[in-house]
């Protein structure tokens, strides 16, 4: 996530809530995208180095928990804009230049001057920053699936130029020895299997296999990935989109929420400020007076409660709404109970960071470090196969 202010509630129902569902799932990195951040603020760094820290504290206030999850600061991984120059050798210009965002932002930020190599390059810093890590899951939504599509094709590629490493096949077939012997039979026979009569059940059960084995280096394990599909060493994992859902959630005045419409609720802000812009918000047009009947559909406190009411409560708001049967403000009320519920717990998890930000340095350098360990892995692969290690 780019630090660019604070969170909101936007960010929180958007993506730190589906984050903390993930890292019951997966070994998950969350990483403060710092360089990203640059290519649109590049003329205004101050607002980065402010919003780190603060960012780093709502997400564990929402739930983020660092036992979990790694979580670190993608500058303080240089690995990142290592492999992010090394791919920039081999990527194609095109294939930046079709990226759906680029032309959007352009528009979308036309007071910028985004005519920048960084910001044409960022999809590319993207893909470092995914393949570095050979994650083999992105969450994302539908609108950032082509960035992980172009991660996909600069793996591909990666992999079809400097993956014939120097005697691959008996790396490989020494690396199959490290499984022991009853996995090395089961492996010999899948591969023959798959190569021979094609069965995709039988790349699974590899495949499984391979992630079950513990004594494997990660460069052992890409190498029998390779050998049991016919092909040289995957030095690059090809990731996959992990389509999540994520609620839309609603500012103020009924658009997306977002700090340039000034219609947020941030994630730990006071409880006077957040009851008194519940209360203020604007409702159905049509109910001038309280005995008006109205229309929950255009009114944006019920967006509120699509959110955060159960079916009871919102069948009580239709009817009560349309029915002139309760007031705006009577309306409101359970929107606020939630919303200041939800923030309670938030503002309890986040005041011992608040009291002592020694606590966050301490995570984020235990998480740097466990990162850059995994990327420097990646990089010596990397180095080898481009003929760049000199050992």
């Amino acid at each position: 996530m780019r630090p660019t202010g604070r969170l909101h509630l936007g960010h929180y129902h958007g993506v730190l809530k589906n984050w903390v569902k993930l890292q019951e799932e997966y070994p998950c990195l969350f990483f403060v995208a710092d360089w990203h951040a640059l290519t649109t603020n590049y003329d205004s760094p101050q607002i980065i180095e402010e919003s780190v820290w603060d960012m780093l504290i709502d997400w564990l206030a929402a739930g983020v928990d660092p036992s979990q999850a790694t979580l670190f600061i993608q500058s303080r991984v240089p690995e990142h804009a290592e492999l992010h120059l090394l791919l920039s050798m081999m990527c194609p210009l095109g294939w930046l230049e079709r990226v759906p965002t680029y032309k959007d932002q352009q528009e979308k930020l036309s007071n910028k001057d985004l005519s920048t190599y960084g910001f044409l390059g960022y999809p590319l810093l993207q893909s470092a920053d995914i393949l570095i890590y050979r994650a083999d899951k992105v969450p994302v939504g539908e609108d950032q699936v082509p960035h992980v599509e172009i991660t996909r094709e600069v793996a591909r590629r990666f992999n079809h130029l400097y993956g014939r490493e120097p005697g691959f096949e008996d790396k490989a077939k020494e690396a199959v020895k490290k499984l022991g012997s009853k996995r090395a039979r089961l492996y010999h026979d899948l591969r023959t299997r798959f190569q021979q009569e094609g069965e995709e059940e039988a790349l699974e059960q590899a495949h499984a296999l391979l992630e079950e084995a513990q004594n494997l280096s990660m460069g052992d394990r890409e190498r029998l990935y390779g050998y049991l599909e016919g092909s040289s060493k995957m030095i690059l994992v090809e990731p996959e989109a992990l389509l999540t859902e994520a609620a839309r959630m609603p500012g103020l005045d009924g658009q997306k929420m977002s700090k340039s419409y000034g219609n947020t609720i941030f994630l730990r802000e006071d409880r006077d400020s957040v009851v008194k812009k519940i209360r203020t918000m604007q409702t159905d047009p049509a109910r001038v007076r309280r005995t008006d009947p109205g229309d929950p559909a255009k009114c944006p406190v019920w967006q509120f409660h699509e959110i955060y009411s159960d079916d009871s409560a919102r069948d009580w708001v239709q009817q009560g709404c349309r029915s002139a049967g309760i007031g705006c403000l009577d309306c409101k009320q359970p929107v606020i109970d939630a919303v200041l519920k939800e923030q309670t717990a938030m503002r309890e998890r986040a005041q011992p960071y608040v009291d002592d930000p020694s606590l966050v340095r301490n995570i984020i350098a235990d998480g740097c470090e466990r990162a850059r360990k995994m990327a420097q892995e990646t990089m010596r692969d990397v180095r080898e196969a481009m003929g760049l290690s000199y050992s």
